[in-house]
């Protein structure tokens, strides 16, 4: 499989032509068979009629790249995917795929520029169709951690094709931004209100005061702009790799949960090792009830379906574990993020939020070993928000026990019978 990685800036697939099985609806000719009218691309319903087609396309060609199993439980919901009224939208959804393309991913000879998989993964995020973008969206956990552990590993091995990928997106994250730095707004402290400056200084000292405060530059760059990379230096990794992740966090609200429960476990991995930082504010809680108990080595928390999905497709004895890397600001910043929303979004399974709770207090003694003063900064404030978190929500929840106990029970009324003489 060779790559061809300027086709990105273009939305050219490399090898789209030999990559489907299912034709989408010709408009070559632009007529319909049962008469000459042209064919209005602008219809809502051709629209939707070619995303149904190309989602198919892709879902019975993934089919075919995945290795065959002694029974056909992945092809029957594969088909059942692709026959659905929205397969990307299922596919994305579906937890035995994922498992299942986790699996073939975490193999020891995947990776490389020959890599069906990621020759799929490629192409697939190449399609316009937004739902299968977040599909291939999906996978970046699994694929940064893979990628990362083997390119500081003594194993030297081929990783064109994950290369390939995170390329796709970096390319596609670099034409969207035009050249042009992330800018954020920093507000001005010294000001007595964050959303507003005084109207009318009282004094001449006030004025000056207020005119240098105008002239500070209140705007801070929170990323520069990308430079086109038409290959995965060493210089030019982590910036590439944070992009990925960057770009996995701006969608994060449409990734399902066990894509996030991944990213966490891979954190805590990128860490590194327990140590007794990671327990130091379990232990200013003098092990009260309100204490958030998890265990720092014990990230297990998975639900009884997903983990049985796991042990069916030898998912947990293949995913990388333990892998310590090194975190530059560029790929620690977006990872940090991540972990946040999973920390905090109120939405999300208490399996995630417990896997995040344990990669926060791990990323934050890395950061404390490493003296970071950014990332001690991030960490700590996390970890004190998840905290305060949780001994709200159970404070709240005593309340509402304690509310039900003392409220007294409505008398009933005697029923009263009537009679007719």
């Amino acid at each position: 499989m060779d790559f061809q990685l300027n086709s990105q800036m273009s939305g050219d697939s490399p090898s789209s032509s030999a990559s489907s099985t299912v034709q989408t609806p010709s408009t070559s000719n632009h007529h319909h068979q049962n008469g000459g009218a042209p064919i209005d691309n602008n219809d809502p319903m051709h629209s939707w009629w070619e995303s149904i087609s190309k989602a198919r396309s892709r879902i019975h060609l993934l089919s075919s790249l995945l290795p065959s199993s002694d029974d056909s439980t992945t092809d029957a919901s594969l088909s059942a995917l692709a026959d659905s009224d929205r397969p990307a939208r299922s596919l994305l959804l579906s937890p035995g795929t994922y498992f299942s393309i986790s699996s073939s991913l975490s193999s020891p000879s995947s990776g490389a520029g020959d890599d069906p998989l990621c020759n799929w993964l490629y192409d697939t995020f190449l399609s316009s169709d937004t739902d299968l973008r977040l599909v291939v969206l999906s996978f970046i956990p699994l694929l940064s951690s893979i990628y990362l552990s083997r390119i500081h590993s003594s194993i030297s091995t081929s990783l064109s094709g994950f290369e390939a990928v995170l390329l796709a997106l970096y390319g596609a994250e670099t034409k969207s931004r035009g050249g042009k730095p992330i800018l954020i707004s920093i507000p001005d402290l010294s000001q007595p209100s964050l959303y507003h400056s005084p109207r009318n200084p009282t004094s001449a000292k006030s004025n000056s005061r207020s005119s240098n405060a105008q002239n500070r530059p209140l705007v801070g760059v929170l990323s520069p702009p990308l430079e086109h990379e038409i290959a995965v230096k060493s210089t030019k990794r982590a910036c590439i790799v944070g992009v990925a992740l960057d770009c996995y966090y701006k969608q994060i609200s449409h990734m399902p949960s066990w894509s996030k429960l991944d990213f966490c476990k891979f954190a805590a991995d990128w860490a590194g090792q327990d140590c007794p930082c990671v327990s130091e504010f379990d232990e200013t809680d003098g092990n009260s009830e309100n204490s958030v108990e998890i265990s720092n080595g014990d990230l297990e928390g998975v639900s009884e379906a997903m983990e049985n999905l796991r042990i069916e497709n030898g998912y947990d004895e293949l995913r990388p574990k333990g892998a310590r890397i090194p975190l530059p600001w560029e790929i620690l910043q977006p990872v940090i993020r991540i972990l946040g929303h999973c920390l905090l979004g109120p939405l999300n399974a208490e399996d995630v939020k417990d896997a995040a709770s344990v990669a926060v207090k791990r990323m934050y003694a890395r950061a404390s070993h490493e003296l970071n003063p950014q990332a001690i900064l991030a960490t700590r404030s996390l970890i004190q928000l998840d905290r305060r978190g949780r001994e709200t929500a159970k404070i709240a929840a005593a309340a509402t026990v304690m509310s039900n106990v003392n409220t007294p029970s409505k008398a009933k009324k005697p029923e009263i019978l009537l009679v007719s003489k």
